[in-house]
């Protein structure tokens, strides 16, 4: 028994479909509901940890060893810690690294994060990819005594991911303006879905000066910026309850203003050109993805973080299902894992997605070009 078991008291993980893990309490005790999905990522655990896309989810990170660069106040990709719960298998004893101001341990427990530690994550990780993605509750403290049929129905009666509508719970209460890095060359209005704040960052380091507005902004909110471009960020849950953010992407493609959108921004796209999105059986989570350009024919590897996926066809241009005026649509990139959709390409207007992380925050930097994608649109459409 290590330093850390022995302090730390006991912990269990109850899936939906009563199988149970024992472990040890890990960050806050206590109780915790949410879905159990996996993350493949071998480091950047606190950019994770504060992504608003994992909101509601537990999250479980493949990797045994966590913790190790402990926490800074640098790297947060948002105000505070979105994952309901975390689940890894070695926690650090200690951090490591000189950025940090403390251990992950204890970020957690101050922002009331219930996690557990000592579990067997690799078999965990099996479980979830031979039967989805599923709800899940982990136990600590007094709570860890609780009576286990007691557990499971407390599990099995929180709310699934699907048909859940959770943008407006983590999109900002009011507008805010990023400014641009040097010389103002363009102003782009960023529907914050739950807005890493990388990205605008990177848009800002390109002379662009973004309005960040909250996920109920109209359509006259973005006309009054007078914007060159249009953008809409990743974000948690199911994009079919998106009708009124749909409902504004067609008023912005329809007005011909140039669109890029990420992650669940790729997926409103789609649903605005008339598809539909599927939840994914347990999703991409990880910075390893690899991901084909079909124009380019280049692989790239990519950071990921979403459930859903939009149902497009593969390899051909067809015409926007939604209305004749969008003109052609194609598919622009795939995973090579599993051949989902990663990107959408509008040929008549001015407009695309993806479905990965191009601000890469943590992950590679293979997809950072489709900001300088982006700025190419404004130019070409100012």
């Amino acid at each position: 028994m290590n330093a850390h078991t022995a302090r730390s008291g006991s912990a269990v993980l109850v899936l939906e479909d009563g199988r149970r893990f024992a472990g040890h309490a890990f960050g806050a005790r206590g109780t915790t509901l949410g879905e159990a999905v996996f993350n493949t990522g071998m480091t950047g655990y606190q950019e994770t940890l504060t992504d608003p896309s994992y909101h509601r989810q537990v999250v479980v990170m493949t990797a045994p060893h966590i913790g190790n660069t402990g926490w800074n106040d640098q790297d947060d990709e948002s105000t505070r810690i979105w994952v309901a719960g975390f689940v890894v298998r070695d926690p650090a004893l200690r951090p490591s690294n000189w950025r940090a101001n403390r251990s992950l341990d204890q970020e957690l427990a101050s922002q009331g994060i219930v996690g557990i530690s000592g579990v067997d994550t690799r078999a965990l990780t099996r479980h979830l990819r031979e039967r989805g993605a599923m709800r899940v509750g982990i136990f600590s403290g007094e709570r860890v005594e609780t009576d286990p049929a007691r557990q499971l129905a407390l599990v099995n009666a929180a709310a699934p991911m699907a048909g859940a509508a959770l943008a407006p719970d983590v999109s900002t209460p009011q507008a805010y303006v990023v400014p641009a890095l040097g010389e103002r060359r363009y102003t782009v209005a960023a529907l914050d879905l739950g807005i890493k704040a990388m990205t605008p960052e990177l848009l800002a380091r390109r002379g662009i000066e973004v309005h960040v507005l909250p996920a109920s902004a109209t359509f006259r909110d973005i006309e009054a910026i007078t914007p060159d471009g249009v953008f809409f960020s990743n974000g948690p849950g199911d994009p079919a309850t998106a009708d009124s953010e749909v409902a504004l992407l067609r008023q912005v493609l329809t007005a011909r203003i140039p669109f890029f959108g990420i992650c669940f921004g790729n997926q409103l796209l789609g649903r605005a050109l008339g598809f539909g999105t599927y939840k994914l059986r347990y999703g991409h989570r990880g910075i390893n993805q690899p991901v084909m350009d079909l124009s380019t024919r280049k692989v790239e590897v990519t950071a990921h973080n979403h459930g859903f996926a939009v149902d497009a066809p593969i390899g051909e241009v067809i015409a926007a299902p939604a209305d004749p005026a969008y003109g052609r649509v194609r598919v622009s990139h795939v995973c090579l894992n599993d051949d989902v959709v990663e990107g959408l390409e509008c040929l008549d207007l001015p407009a695309f997605s993806v479905q990965y992380h191009p601000e890469a925050a943590a992950g590679p930097h293979d997809a950072n070009y489709l900001f300088d994608r982006f700025v190419s649109l404004l130019e070409s459409n100012r």
